[in-house]
C-alpha cells in the first residue's frame, strides 16, 4: 500500500485568465507560488517521503516549493503525469471552449480524451507505488504527486466511479486529494480545497 496525495500545481497567468494550457509550458505565477506554499503547509501534518511531480514547469516549481519545506528532495519528474494535450482547444478561453465542445468529456480534434489521461496517470501512479513498495515495505510510505487539472479530474472520476468531481466543481490551483494505491487499485481518501 501507498499513500498518494495528487496537489494541482500553483496558479499561472493563464490560469487567472481562465485559459487552458494543456501542454502548453506556463510557468507559476506569485499567487501560485503562494498557492504551492499553502498546499505544502496543508501537508506537513502528515510525513512524507518523495514527491513526483509532471515535467511541466508550472508542476516542476510547485513541486520544488513543496519538497523543500517538507525538507525533501527535489521532485523526481514523470511524463506520464503531464497535463491533458487539448489539441486545437489549448490557449482557448475556458467559457469559449465550454460553449464550443460543451464539456471536458467532448472530444476534440488532436486532444486526449480523459480515459487516456487517465490510463496514463493511472499507468505512472502504478509504476510509482512499485517503486515505494520495493523501497519500504513492509512499511507503507507517503508520495506527494504534483499534477495538472484534467489529469486530477480524470483519476477522481475512476476512484469515484463517476461521481466525482460532480458537474461544476472546480479544482482549485494547490488543492490536495489524498488517495491510496494497492497494486492497481486507486482509492480516493479525501479531497481538500486549497
Amino acid at each position: 500500500m501507498t499513500h498518494i496525495t495528487l496537489v494541482r500545481h500553483g496558479q499561472t497567468d493563464w490560469n487567472l485568465a481562465r485559459r487552458i494550457q494543456g501542454a502548453t509550458d506556463i510557468p507559476l505565477n506569485e499567487t501560485g507560488r503562494a498557492d504551492a506554499l499553502a498546499a505544502a503547509r496543508a501537508l506537513e501534518s502528515r510525513r512524507h517521503h518523495h514527491v513526483y511531480a509532471s515535467p511541466l514547469v508550472r508542476a516542476t516549481e510547485t513541486g520544488s516549493i513543496i519538497a523543500a519545506h517538507l525538507r525533501l528532495a527535489a521532485p523526481s519528474l514523470t511524463r506520464g503525469l503531464r497535463e491533458r494535450e487539448f489539441g486545437e482547444a489549448e490557449g482557448m478561453l475556458v467559457d469559449d471552449y465550454l460553449t464550443q465542445y460543451g464539456g471536458w468529456q467532448s472530444e476534440v480534434p488532436g486532444a486526449e480524451t480523459l480515459d487516456q489521461v487517465r490510463d496514463r496517470a493511472l499507468n505512472s501512479l502504478d509504476r510509482i507505488a512499485h517503486a515505494s513498495r520495493r523501497r519500504s515495505s513492509p512499511a507503507a510510505e507517503s508520495i506527494v504527486v504534483v499534477t495538472h487539472g484534467g489529469v486530477i479530474r480524470a483519476l477522481l472520476m475512476h476512484a469515484s466511479s463517476g461521481a466525482l468531481p460532480r458537474e461544476g466543481d472546480v479544482l482549485h490551483n494547490g488543492s490536495v486529494h489524498r488517495f491510496v494505491a494497492e497494486r492497481g487499485d486507486l482509492r480516493l481518501l479525501e479531497t481538500v480545497p486549497a
